[in-house]
């Protein structure tokens, strides 16, 4: 994958970067930047870390900012689960067991879209264990599987909000908009869990349209075909002993499942929070080692079954297997994890946030373009400050009472920031999962950096963007609720239906296409289920 956007080794950059922060931190420092936290009035100062403290902190905390690096147990723990179903050859056979013939390619792109639009459900775990599998199957598929990579991660990483169900996020989120209009004795109106609901089941068709077309428009012919050391052995037939194992390890999935959504949901409920919840519930917080336990379960049923596995030293193996891989992820884990305990350290990111959004609140324009500018400011300081609930911790402080004087309710004010949240999720360098993306590509692409990541992403997050506040903009003009007529909204429920029929046929024929795909994958979903 040749690029000129050549940049040096991830483990490079990322150490480069902290350098960079060490060196602002103290620029900053000397000017005694500082801000105040809107929530508590707390005054925040860039700290120093060339300062006899800062540099103390550093030299403390070298080695816990590695093995507190967050992701770094996730990934370990999901990987042992991924990696038994790979050496046990249970992904494979899923695979070939899917049809008798070549999948159409498009149909599989349309799957992993959905796949990590919804993967948001289950937290970070798309991140982790949807990427590795998006590769094999684009690769089944003759498609190169660095794409298959971009494209789960684009699905993921800007789809982090939109879903057809509730995520983990929304009751967080709601609970901070909450608690920002009640300190600043705005009503606070519909700001529940559901209160972004059908702006988010919408938004997950919208963006599923914009990520296949630059999929097969853009990054498939720009990395053309796959010519690396990695081959795929073809859709050889399983066996009747392959395809008995196959049931089994199956059929224990199911059973597994069953039991675990009985444990959550019974009146038993053991995996249910104290209170009878599900935030911070022992089965969201452990959702990733439970589908890791699961897929490595299926794996080591089928590598029994199938003849493959003989004796438990059989499955040590395929638990050891991708630690080749995290031997890459390891290096690059670590500078990244100084990195990001160094800018937390130095409040670089909060003070620019808060600098940002003061300045933002002072401009007076009219509601709609500031909602814009917010929908942006979002998506810039989500470039530096990833985090959703550390954004929305201060952010809601200062903007739900500034739109409030605006006649603009909490909801949609929580509404135009998720849009910024997950727009820019797939080009920020900040991202914490970045290391891994990376290691998934230099699997199949040594020379991959972020450079070349960049390259084919910014398309996704600039379309995405845009596309996403254009609707929200729509939302706002014909579905704003308040002191509205019976009139008013049928004029405006007139001009809605004009709109579709003049512009419609216009635009109908880019559509057609994509729904016809989407057929085809509910088609071939049912001959899966059939075969099975």
């Amino acid at each position: 994958m040749n690029s000129k956007w050549r940049l040096p080794h991830p483990a490079t950059m990322f150490l480069l970067l902290t350098l960079a922060v060490i060196v602002l931190s103290w620029i900053f420092d000397i000017y005694g930047l500082s801000v105040f936290q809107p929530q508590t009035g707390e005054e925040i100062r860039v700290q120093s870390l060339l300062s006899p403290e800062g540099v103390r902190w550093l030299l403390r905390h070298v080695v816990t900012n590695f093995t507190g690096f967050a992701p770094l147990g996730l990934v370990i723990v999901a990987m042992f689960g991924i990696g038994v179903a790979q050496h046990s050859g249970f992904i494979d056979a899923c695979i070939r067991g899917g049809a008798r013939r070549k999948h159409n390619p498009w149909r599989m792109v349309i799957l992993v879209i959905f796949l990590g639009l919804l993967s948001n459900v289950v937290g970070d775990a798309g991140y982790i264990i949807l990427l590795p599998i998006a590769a094999t199957l684009f690769h089944s598929v003759g498609l190169h599987p660095v794409a298959g990579i971009i494209t789960a991660y684009v699905s993921v990483s800007c789809g982090y909000s939109a879903n057809l169900m509730l995520s983990t996020l929304d009751p967080m989120l709601a609970a901070t908009t909450q608690e920002a209009a009640d300190m600043a004795n705005v009503s606070p109106g519909n700001t529940g869990p559901l209160c972004n609901y059908y702006f988010l089941f919408a938004s997950t068709f919208l963006l599923a349209f914009i990520i296949y077309q630059v999929t097969r428009r853009n990054l498939l012919p720009a990395l053309g075909e796959y010519a690396g050391h990695i081959r795929f052995n073809g859709y050889k037939q399983l066996s009747r002993k392959e395809r008995r194992a196959m049931i089994g390890a199956v059929s224990i999935g199911v059973i597994y499942t069953t039991v675990i959504l009985w444990a959550t949901f019974s009146s038993w409920g053991i995996l249910r929070s104290v209170n009878g919840g599900l935030i911070r519930s022992p089965f969201i917080e452990g959702i990733l080692f439970l589908l890791s336990f699961g897929i490595g379960l299926m794996g080591m049923v089928y590598g029994f079954a199938s003849g493959r596995y003989r004796t438990d030293g059989d499955v040590i193996e395929g638990l050891t297997q991708p630690m080749k891989l995290l031997g890459v992820y390891f290096v690059i884990a670590f500078f990244a994890a100084q990195m990001f305990a160094c800018f937390e350290y130095s409040h670089l990111d909060k003070c620019i946030a808060i600098m940002g959004a003061d300045m933002l609140s002072s401009i007076h324009l009219g509601s709609l373009w500031i909602l814009i500018l917010f929908i942006l400011f979002t998506a810039l300081v989500n470039l530096i400050m990833v985090s959703a609930t550390a954004k929305w911790t201060f952010m809601s402080f200062i903007f739900v009472p500034f739109f409030a004087n605006m006649g603009i309710s909490p909801d949609m004010v929580q509404c135009a920031f998720r849009i910024g949240d997950s727009a820019t999720n797939a080009i920020t360098p900040f991202m914490f999962y970045m290391p891994l993306i990376l290691t998934y590509m230099q699997q199949y692409d040594k020379q991959a950096t972020y450079g070349s990541l960049l390259k084919y992403t910014w398309r996704y997050s600039l379309y995405i963007l845009l596309a996403w506040t254009l609707l929200f903009i729509f939302i706002k003009m014909y579905f704003r609720t308040g002191n509205c007529t019976l009139v008013q909204e049928l004029l405006k429920g007139l001009s809605l239906c004009l709109f579709f029929v003049i512009v419609g046929p216009v635009v109908a024929f880019q559509f057609v296409h994509v729904f016809d795909i989407i057929a085809e994958v509910y088609v071939y979903c049912g001959n899966i289920s059939g075969r099975r």
